[in-house]
């Protein structure tokens, strides 16, 4: 399936693609139930029925190997909140800078694509370092790869950019010039429903 099959001109999902994407986030959901302990699954799908636009972004999380999966319930807003849990950094989200101003600053080998903008297209927000380290409490992921993380503005004011991973059982913070690009460098993301 590509990314022009799945999209109507309303960002909506056709019923079968709707249904499959359901079926593979409760199938995600059941096997992972430590990730998101005391929620109900009916209560999920409920607010997902709900949102057919946050269908869509959950979907494009998915057929970009991000593997969203319910991290935590916000009682007082009444959200869900899915994040990317593949085990490494989003295949489909690789090979890309932190953002558009980086980009365009780029003079030869630029990547096709930024991270801040991809996640803008996808209806998500890129995970923070504090979200990032909370993911990390549910599971050992980015062993082999790294994720761009949301960066402060005091950092990419001075042409930095941050990113994590996880090594030696330790979750490690790094920088880098915000124009640089890895093929085992992607971005997590982050939506509430």
């Amino acid at each position: 399936m590509t990314k022009s099959d799945t999209i109507s001109n309303k960002q909506e999902l056709l019923l079968e693609q709707r249904e499959e994407l359901l079926r593979a986030l409760k199938a995600r959901f059941e096997k992972n139930m430590h990730r998101h302990k005391g929620v109900e699954w009916v209560k999920v799908q409920a607010k997902l029925d709900a949102n057919s636009e946050k269908l869509w972004s959950l979907n494009e999380m998915e057929i970009t190997g991000g593997e969203p999966d319910v991290v935590d319930h916000d009682k007082e807003a009444g959200e869900y909140i899915f994040y990317d849990c593949s085990a490494e950094s989003p295949k489909g989200r690789r090979s890309v800078c932190y953002d558009r101003e980086a980009l365009e600053s780029r003079k030869k080998h630029k990547p096709e694509n930024n991270a801040i903008d991809m996640a803008a297209d996808m209806g998500i927000e890129v995970l923070t370092e504090e979200q990032y380290r909370e993911l990390q409490k549910l599971g050992n992921f980015d062993t082999k790869t790294s994720s761009w993380v949301k960066t402060p503005a005091n950092i990419r004011e001075l042409g930095g950019a941050i990113f994590c991973d996880r090594r030696y059982d330790t979750v490690f913070m790094y920088h880098n010039g915000a124009e640089s690009y890895y093929a085992a460098r992607g971005f997590r993301g982050s939506l509430r429903v």
